[in-house]
């Protein structure tokens, strides 16, 4: 089991980085040239700069069991085809049974913008956030060192 972060704009990176070296599970950060994170205790991968280059490249190197750290959900659902878990930057994990409703509201709102619609951007993130991310992400990593 490896953990993998979809890195570009993600803000729990750290927090990621500091559990698994807590558990003693390999972490690998995949970005694109405009944004090339270097951690220390982790691999990094970095991809063509591109529409959804790092999404890809990281789809095609998980594997079952792996957990994917990502808020993007078109990288989530390829991800749980895959049989890996996913855990969105907030904390809560994407599933077979939420990523249908998940997609089609992305979508929705990309028609809308398409049309001149107009939508607000992600509040400023809070500590809580963090917290839920980590609660969420630590309950994984015990779960899968156990089982």
């Amino acid at each position: 089991m490896n953990v993998l972060i979809d890195a570009d704009g993600c803000p729990v990176v750290e927090i990621t980085l500091n559990l698994c070296r807590k558990f003693h599970i390999s972490c690998t950060i995949f970005c694109d040239t405009a944004h090339e994170i270097h951690k220390d205790g982790a691999q990094t991968v970095i991809c063509d700069k591109g529409t959804d280059s790092v999404d890809f490249f990281l789809a095609n190197r998980v594997c079952p069991r792996d957990i994917v750290v990502t808020q993007d959900y078109g990288l989530a659902s390829m991800c749980l085809a895959k049989n890996a878990f996913v855990l969105h930057q907030d904390g809560w994990q994407y599933t077979r049974d939420n990523i249908d409703a998940l997609l089609f509201q992305r979508h929705a709102a990309r028609q809308y913008r398409a049309s001149g619609g107009r939508v607000k951007g992600p509040s400023k993130r809070k500590p809580s956030q963090n917290t839920d991310f980590e609660n969420a992400l630590t309950q994984l990593l015990q779960t899968s060192v156990q089982g």
